[in-house]
Parts: structure tokens; C-alpha cells; sequence
């Protein structure tokens, strides 16, 4: 009778361990005493004290006085034991690197050869080959911002490993996980080129801990209607700028309804038809040269026949006949699309939003934003807006937008390829930043110098904005994705085990009987990350998807674990620290909620 069990066992028993240790300490002895040995007795020769001693590596480590009794000097004992220590030293630090380098391949995950595009040398190479102005620098003389994007270093080891200037990236970083510390912040504080951000929140986040440090290199750009950071409007940008064609308007237009809708509710008749409307009372401000609150007033009174007269002067005689045909349709059908339109431009209603896209009164001093200017200098924009009903956030991402369509258009200009490329930071973007075709964008972005950094909590967050294939399109169109921790939908941690893929692991087999046991050993493939890894990663640390490259674990570089930190958290602190005054300023007698909007 026998008892049959099989067990993968553990890298090392007890008892390997105390064998190793020894092997080790006598190796160890062994050379080091004829390390001892030999230097010992070339610095005897050195010296001219007499003939070569005999082998003995005991008496050489811990007596050499006894095999060389004429080196009587400090000096030349010392180098029986420093020479060695040192030699030693080395090839210990080597060895364990190189032991480093390959359990990590054996445990299924890239390692430094596999990731050999992304580390400082190979990322340099291509670097000059992207960058117009980096062509004929030596890679070893570029600098190590103008290389990529700073993902992290690999883990285990300490090589930084970057992005190119063509990769686009997806982060899927739940809250606390190091999505703002640990890639946002660093990568807008090492952007060589023009860097935008977008986000819902303002003290301590990426936007207080970058603000001074990016005022250094260029000028800085806020666009806060809702004011997330409690400052005075020093800017405005004209929204109408680019709706003074069809594609234009319509893609407004299409921001203001993507805003306000989930992708469940998208494509029925009523936010098709209110998209419509709205993309033709668009055009007919942009082409009549009237600021966008004009639209809302033309929404409240549906029989006001301007924008058609408009639309027909501008030779949009298409758009005015569709215009009037939903205005003289029937009653119902023209009040329930014209309320689905005024619902979606609603936070133009408001006059202090409304302001920041709308062409000052009188003589006040507020800059001009132009994204077409922008997408060529190393300024700062930085996107704030509240999420939920009623927000500021189609603003926002027709911003985005806008900038990042100007950069194409920039980069055409400059033969195919913007440099130095331009950063988009979209934190927070299926809340505040939710721009329709960005799956689509994301396809030829990385091949104009434009490089978008799309953050999401969750898979399913995404999926809520851009749908099932539209999420699907995003997450295949991204050359780069980051996976931090926190993941805690199921589907999608296997769904990652899957993708890392299977490795070879060692199993024993013991069976039990009555004349004795017997043992074999078989290889078996398991999961080189299980679903409940891929939910236990510790904070700090990320997976990284490459194309064609197997998953790595890295571990992300902080901003606060800088060399220039203690700066950098000072100016963080100053700017936390204004944004509450001006806040308490705002809620003190007589003051006005959001202060002066000019």
C-alpha cells in the first residue's frame, strides 16, 4: 500500500541553507586566505624581503607575520588583508547582481535583457532618432529627461527604465497607490517640452507640488472655472476658437454631451439630436464672431431665428435647414432635444465659468490662452475641474483637446514630429477630462511627439466612459501601461494573470509505501502572477505591460525621494498654503464666493 503526494518545493529546506552557509563561509576562508596568499606574497617580492612563502591560506589570513616575518611595516600587512577585502568585495557585489538579473527571468518576468529598449542605453539611442535635436548627440551625452518618460526602476535592481517619445500610456492605479507621486509629478517635473495636466483637485496634488518648479522653466497656464485652486482669473481661452468649421463644432459639441453622459446613454435619439443642435448653434457663434453665452440664450428661446440667419449668411445653408427643421418640428420632440441641450451646456449658465471662455469686457489685462502657441514653448497648463453634475468639465477636456489637436497640427509643420514633445497628463480623466474618440487618438499620438498619459482608477471606470470596446480600444492602442495596486475586480486581475502568462516550476513527488519511499521530480507551468498577487502588490510598485515585451514588476520613483525633495515639498507647502488663504479670503464678510473674475 502507498501514499502518493505531490509538493513544488520551496526554493531552499533548512537544511540546503546550513549547507549553503557553509560552502559559502569555507569558499569565503578558502579565498580569501589564498587571496592573502598571493598578495602577500607579491608585496614581499615588492620589498625584496626573500624567496615566495608556501602555500598556507589559514596562516596567511590570520597570521601572516609568521610566513613573512620581515614585513615588520604597516603598510605592506595592510595589503595582505585591504587588496583582498576589496577583490572580494567586488566580485561579491557582482555576483549578486548577476544572481539578481536571473531569478527574476526564472520567475517568468523580464528581465534587463528583455527590457533592454527601455533601460538608459538603448533609450538614449532612439531618443536622438525621435528627437530632431538631439540627432548626432552621442547617447552617452544625453541627458537622462530627454531619453523618455521616467517609469520606475526594475525591480529587483535599480535601472531606471523610461519610455520613448513615441509610446502612449495607460496607468490603472487605484487612489493611494502612487498614481500623482510616483508618475504624475515626476513626469511633469522631468518634461523637456510643454506638459498639460488635467485633474479635480489642487492642494497637495501634482498641481501644488509642480507649480513653482515648472514657473522656472516657462510660463504657466491655469484654467480653474470652478476654482479647485481659489486663484484670480489671469487668463481666458476662446472655446469658440475652433468651432468655426463643422468638424470643429461638432467635436465641441460632442465634449459637452460626453460630460454629462455615461456611454449606456450615448448614441440614443435624444443626446444624438441635442449633439446636432448644439454643434449648429456652435457654429453659428463662431462664424456670427458672438462669445459662447449666446448659445444658452439661443437654447431658452428655440423660435429666436439668429442663429439660422447666421448659419445662412455664412453659406451653412445644410446647417440652417437642419437647425430649422428640429426648431419647426413638433412641439414635444423640439422641447425634450432643445432640454437635453441645455442640460449638457449648463455650466455655461454660470457667469463666473463663463468667463474663462468668453472674450473679456473693457480693458482688462487678462492673457489670451492660443493652444497653437502653447503646443510649441515649454509652458504649463494646468486643466482643474470639480467632477458630477453640473461641472466644468467638458471645458476641460475641449481644452485638452484642443491642445493636443494644435500639436499635431504643430508637429505636421515641423516635418511629422513635435520637438521637444509635449506631455499630456490626463489624471482623473474619466471624471473630468472625457474626451470621446481618445481610443482613437490614441493610434497616432505617440508618432507626432504627443505623448498622453491617460490615469484611471479602475478598468470598469473606463469602461463606464468609452465602453466595453472603446476601453478595450484604449487598453490596446497604449504601448506602455502601468498596473499599480489596489486592483480589486476580479475579472480584470485575471485577466492580467493571463497576460503574464505561464512559467516552468519544479515539483517533487514523494510516494509512501511499506518497503520504503521514493521521490521523482517533474516540471509543471503555473501562473507567473496569480490574481491575488496582482492584488497584493505593494504600494510603491507597479506592473508594467510593454509591447513585446514580457510583464516587469518596478518600483516607481517618488518625487518626495528626490535629491531636490526638501525643496520641492517646501514650494508644495507655500502653495497649499495660499490656495487656503485664499479660500478663508473668499469666505470672509463682503467677499464674493469665487472673488473678483477678472
Amino acid at each position: 500500500m502507498s501514499d502518493a503526494r505531490t509538493r513544488t518545493p520551496s526554493t531552499t529546506t533548512g537544511t540546503d541553507v546550513l549547507l549553503y552557509l557553509l560552502l559559502g563561509v569555507a569558499a569565503l576562508g578558502i579565498g580569501g586566505g589564498s587571496l592573502a596568499w598571493l598578495f602577500g606574497n607579491l608585496t614581499n617580492s615588492a620589498v625584496g624581503s626573500g624567496p615566495w612563502a608556501p602555500l598556507k591560506p589559514v596562516q596567511a589570513l590570520f597570521h601572516p607575520e609568521t610566513l613573512w616575518p620581515h614585513l615588520d611595516r604597516p603598510a605592506p600587512l595592510t595589503g595582505c588583508y585591504a587588496i583582498p577585502a576589496v577583490f572580494l568585495l567586488t566580485a561579491s557585489v557582482v555576483g549578486a547582481k548577476l544572481w539578481l538579473r536571473f531569478r527574476t527571468n526564472k520567475q517568468g518576468l523580464a528581465d534587463h535583457r528583455a527590457l533592454g529598449d527601455l533601460l538608459p542605453k538603448k533609450a538614449a539611442t532612439k531618443a536622438t532618432g525621435l528627437r530632431p535635436s538631439l540627432a548626432g548627440t552621442k547617447p552617452t551625452d544625453v541627458a537622462p529627461d530627454d531619453r523618455g518618460v521616467l517609469l520606475g526602476s526594475l525591480k529587483p535592481g535599480s535601472a531606471e527604465v523610461r519610455s520613448s517619445w513615441e509610446d502612449v500610456l495607460l496607468a490603472i492605479m487605484a487612489p493611494r497607490s502612487g498614481k500623482t507621486s510616483g508618475l504624475a509629478i515626476p513626469a511633469i517635473l522631468r518634461a523637456p517640452g510643454a506638459v498639460l495636466l488635467t485633474s479635480n483637485k489642487a492642494a497637495n496634488d501634482a498641481f501644488t507640488a509642480t507649480l513653482d518648479e515648472r514657473a522656472r522653466v516657462g510660463t504657466v497656464w491655469t484654467l480653474d472655472p470652478q476654482q479647485i485652486a481659489h486663484a484670480e482669473q489671469t487668463m481666458w481661452w476662446d472655446i469658440l476658437s475652433d468651432a468655426h468649421d463643422l468638424t470643429g463644432a461638432r467635436r465641441l459639441a460632442q465634449h459637452f454631451v460626453t460630460a454629462s453622459i455615461d456611454e449606456s446613454s450615448s448614441g440614443d435619439f435624444w443626446s444624438t439630436a441635442a449633439a446636432n443642435t448644439l454643434t449648429a448653434l456652435f457654429l453659428a457663434a463662431a462664424r456670427g464672431r458672438r462669445p459662447v453665452t449666446e448659445v444658452t440664450a439661443w437654447l431658452a428661446s428655440p423660435a429666436d431665428r439668429t442663429p439660422i440667419d447666421l448659419l445662412t449668411d455664412a453659406g451653412l445653408d445644410a446647417v440652417a435647414a437642419q437647425l430649422q427643421g428640429t426648431v419647426a418640428g413638433a412641439v414635444e420632440t423640439r422641447d425634450g432635444i432643445f432640454e437635453n441641450a441645455r442640460q449638457y451646456a449648463s455650466c455655461l449658465l454660470d457667469p463666473r465659468i463663463a468667463a474663462w471662455v468668453t472674450p473679456p469686457q473693457g480693458t482688462s489685462k487678462l492673457r489670451e490662452f492660443k493652444p497653437e502657441e502653447f503646443a510649441s514653448s515649454h509652458g504649463t497648463l494646468y486643466l482643474l475641474s470639480k467632477d458630477g453634475g453640473g461641472s466644468a468639465s467638458a471645458i476641460i477636456a475641449a481644452a485638452a483637446d484642443a491642445v493636443m489637436r494644435a500639436a499635431v497640427i504643430q508637429a505636421e509643420r515641423d516635418g511629422g514630429r513635435l520637438d521637444p514633445p509635449l506631455l499630456a497628463i490626463l489624471d482623473e480623466a474619466a471624471n473630468v477630462c472625457k474626451i470621446q474618440d481618445l481610443p482613437d487618438l490614441y493610434s497616432h499620438l505617440g508618432s507626432r511627439g504627443v505623448i498622453p498619459i491617460t490615469i484611471l482608477q479602475s478598468y470598469r471606470q473606463g469602461q463606464r466612459v468609452w465602453g466595453e470596446t472603446g476601453m478595450d480600444a484604449l487598453w490596446s492602442a497604449a504601448t506602455i501601461k502601468l498596473i499599480g495596486s489596489g486592483i480589486d475586480d476580479a475579472d480584470f486581475a485575471d485577466k492580467l494573470s493571463r497576460l503574464a502568462g505561464d512559467h516552468d516550476v519544479q515539483t517533487l513527488s514523494v510516494s509512501h509505501s511499506d518497503s520504503g519511499h521514493s521521490s521523482s521530480v517533474s516540471m509543471r507551468q503555473e501562473r507567473v502572477l496569480p490574481p491575488d498577487k496582482i492584488r497584493a502588490l505593494p504600494k510603491g510598485s507597479a506592473l508594467l505591460l510593454a509591447t513585446g515585451v514580457r510583464p516587469a514588476l518596478l518600483d516607481l520613483k517618488p518625487w518626495y525621494r528626490e535629491p531636490n525633495a526638501d525643496r520641492l515639498g517646501a514650494a508644495s507647502k507655500q502653495a497649499t498654503a495660499a490656495i487656503t488663504e485664499r479660500a478663508l479670503a473668499k469666505d470672509r464678510p463682503g467677499r464674493d464666493q469665487y472673488g473678483p473674475a477678472a
